[in-house]
């Protein structure tokens, strides 16, 4: 971990914080950093920045101006952000997006921790072996693209990326695939043919997230049974999706709280060059979805 995060922590006194987003509001990273921040002793205060796309050039200027240590970064910017940034790590780089920024001394740095948080998350949570799996993943945004660069370091034998746009699946699919293991792409109404033979479901949009939580990304009678079926969404804790695979098709289920405290986690060490308190960190959000 980026132990430069240390001298943020303690040469600035004050340690300032913040998660962009647009919408901002439902996001509970405030919560749960701040947890974090007073379990590790650090005087500091985490922030939700309401950034709408026209001003994400002038919101980085101010991350700068405002001397804030660090911030996270949510729909709809985590591939925009990247142009505005000094550096940009490696796994980003390869993911094309950015969830979790550093300033050192005015230096934007860039790193991706979803995918890290989503498979510590999901291994953890569900006990699945992810080597020889076939993985089914539901969209081509920014999410996906940070799940299936860390799924693929679990040597999965295939990824299938089911989307609403094809041709989308399909450039994100030929950018993955290696000799190893091949990564696909296919439209969702092909969705009855790909997840015939899964082992894994994961929905990386954001269709059945609250307000909308009525919503599903695909019709749940297509999923096998008893397969592993997972969602990114952790509010609600339990997606529309995540109830009908357990109830009507035997699924093991698995949501998004995992992944979010887990990439919180390890942001907030980018952030501070200390561990968090994660069960902290859970319980706090955890307590306020309840």
């Amino acid at each position: 971990m980026s132990s430069s995060g240390e001298s943020g922590a303690t040469e600035q006194g004050l340690v300032l914080l913040g998660v962009l987003g647009d919408p901002i509001k439902h996001s509970k990273s405030p919560l749960m950093h701040k947890i974090a921040l007073q379990a590790a002793g650090i005087e500091g205060d985490f922030v939700p920045l309401h950034v709408k796309p026209d001003q994400l050039e002038d919101a980085m200027k101010g991350i700068r101006a405002l001397h804030f240590r660090g911030v996270n970064v949510t729909i709809p910017h985590k591939v925009e952000v990247m142009k505005y940034l000094d550096e940009i790590d490696e796994g980003a780089r390869l993911i094309g997006a950015v969830n979790t920024i550093v300033n050192d001394n005015g230096r934007l740095k860039g790193y991706n921790t979803d995918g890290i948080g989503y498979v510590r998350s999901l291994k953890e949570e569900t006990s699945v072996e992810l080597k020889g799996a076939k993985i089914a993943v539901l969209g081509a945004g920014g999410a996906a693209r940070g799940v299936i660069h860390a799924l693929l370091e679990e040597r999965p034998e295939s990824v299938m990326i089911l989307n609403r746009t094809r041709d989308k699946a399909e450039q994100l699919a030929q950018e993955w695939t290696t000799e190893a293991i091949p990564v696909t792409g296919y439209a969702n109404d092909e969705a009855k043919n790909v997840l015939a033979t899964v082992d894994v479901l994961i929905n990386t949009t954001s269709v059945g997230m609250s307000p909308l939580s009525d919503e599903l990304p695909l019709e749940t009678s297509l999923i096998p049974k008893g397969i592993i079926v997972s969602d990114l969404i952790y509010n609600p804790l339990e997606t529309r999706l995540l109830r009908e695979s357990r109830e009507q098709r035997g699924c093991i289920v698995h949501g998004g709280l995992g992944m979010f405290v887990y990439q919180g986690a390890v942001a907030f060490e980018y952030f501070t060059g200390i561990a968090p308190a994660v069960d902290q960190m859970r319980a706090a959000v955890l307590r306020s979805l309840s």
